[in-house]
């Protein structure tokens, strides 16, 4: 009884180490947005390009609302259903290698941050991305968008 006990107690506590939920760090004076987000992938490359993609995806569609606090921010998408919407932007915005990539920087990333975690079927990472928020906003605007 002992030993089942002492297992559930390291699940939970080992669950927060894992969590994937986008974390707000800190915000820049230009109004980018340094992140802490989380990929999966078959292996740590595809993971980290899906952190990446995550990354902007949460500011555009969702906001930032984990971490801290003084920097929480809606999404900059603020209609509704504009990702079914605009479906045909936004694919070819988020294909690999595509335009999002533009809008994320490494400038925040040191070395050993990227945390890596692996089991049978899928990589998963934690990588810090900074969000270029506001040259974002303006692509959006000049493409029609916002």
């Amino acid at each position: 009884m002992k030993k089942i006990l002492l297992a559930v107690l390291a699940l939970i506590l080992s669950a927060p180490a894992f969590a994937q939920e986008t974390e707000c760090i800190g915000k820049e004076l230009d109004g980018s947005l340094t992140l802490r987000v989380w990929g999966k992938g078959r292996n740590k490359t595809d993971a980290l390009e899906q952190a990446k993609k995550q990354a902007v995806y949460e500011v555009l569609f969702n906001g930032i609302v984990k971490g801290n606090t003084d920097y929480n921010m809606r999404p900059v998408m603020t209609e509704v259903n504009a990702r079914q919407r605009y479906q045909d932007y936004f694919d070819i915005f988020f294909m690999d290698r595509g335009e999002y990539a533009n809008y994320i920087s490494l400038e925040d990333k040191r070395w050993g941050s990227t945390r890596t975690h692996r089991n049978y079927r899928q990589v998963e990472c934690c990588i810090t991305v900074r969000v270029l928020v506001p040259q974002l906003k303006a692509r959006l605007k000049s493409d029609g968008i916002l």
